[in-house]
């Protein structure tokens, strides 16, 4: 056991897995749950996803050794001034959101002196969402980020990343802002560009709904995957990082002109050149363990 108490504020996919990954590895003496949703909390007590069940984020946290933050980034700075008075002296608080700046900035000012803060990013996730959608293999093998600042406990440090470890994740530490843009690539502007091209479909009316449903290669059906994910937490997202993501959005229009003119100019060698380059890309992220190359990148071949 690391943490004889953990909160969950927020009873969604990552919470949810957290929960379970705890429990197989008992990690915790007790796990308590909220989420703002009546209907949620009543889900989350039906299935037994924690050990018990309150009504507010102030009740979950009392006596709570280590308190999880995970709610869409634009509401973290209201949960944490919910919170603040109720949390103990010495315990520790993180987050699971995916821009870390904003979640600082924000956070932070509610803490009292005593409770130590270091931020999180699980890179791990499905397009599901809920109480129902979590399970205790989600961090196996996958990366968390911790966040660590001047001023940042090293003992509290070291203990939420064993926590981490033990739920099977691959702890990474990494500097705020080194964060936010390195997500702007790896999944802000991937996620805004999935929508956008799903978007695109929808709007073309010289494609009809049925031939995009029913003929949908593994591109496109890759970027609906992406676009179910929840549009509250994307758009919190996409508000809270925005510098980077218009940066790396910046440069990606930049590229996209390119092969636009390469096209138009009947330029083979450098699209060959480019498609080379951007293929060895994803042999790197195959032989990190971080995805597979079977067919359907490993997602079951089952009919929708």
């Amino acid at each position: 056991m690391i943490y004889e108490r953990v909160a969950l504020i927020g009873l969604g996919l990552i919470a949810g897995s957290m929960s379970l990954a705890a429990r197989r590895a008992e990690l915790a003496g007790e796990i308590v749950g909220t989420a703002r949703s009546a209907e949620t909390r009543a889900i989350a007590k039906e299935i037994n996803l924690v050990d018990r069940i309150v009504g507010t984020a102030a009740e979950a946290v009392k006596d709570a050794d280590l308190i999880v933050l995970a709610v869409p980034v634009g509401a973290m700075g209201m949960v944490a001034e919910e919170i603040g008075p109720h949390l103990k002296r010495g315990a520790t608080v993180t987050d699971v959101g995916s821009v870390k700046r904003h979640v600082i900035e924000t956070v932070t000012p509610h803490l009292p002196d005593g409770v130590h803060f270091i931020p999180g990013h699980p890179i791990a996730g499905t397009e599901h969402s809920g109480p129902r959608s979590g399970f205790a293999e989600l961090f196996d093998n996958r990366w968390t980020l911790l966040i660590e600042g001047d001023e940042t406990d090293q003992d509290a440090l070291a203990r939420l990343r064993k926590f981490w470890e033990k739920m099977g994740a691959n702890v990474g530490i990494m500097e705020k802002d080194r964060h936010d843009l390195v997500l702007a690539v790896t999944s802000h502007a991937p996620h805004l560009i999935a929508y956008t091209m799903v978007g695109v479909a929808d709007d073309l009316q010289r494609v009809t709904d049925s031939e995009v449903i029913n003929y949908s290669a593994a591109g496109f059906r890759d970027f609906t995957r992406i676009a179910a994910s929840d549009p509250t937490m994307w758009r919190d997202v996409f508000l809270t990082n925005r510098d980077a993501t218009l940066e790396i959005l910046g440069r990606f229009t930049e590229e996209l002109f390119a092969l636009q003119r390469a096209i138009r100019t009947g330029d083979g060698e450098h699209l060959h050149d480019y498609f080379t380059r951007t293929r060895a890309v994803r042999r790197g992220i195959i032989e990190a363990g971080q995805d597979t190359e079977a067919p359907n990148f490993g997602r079951g071949q089952k009919k929708v």
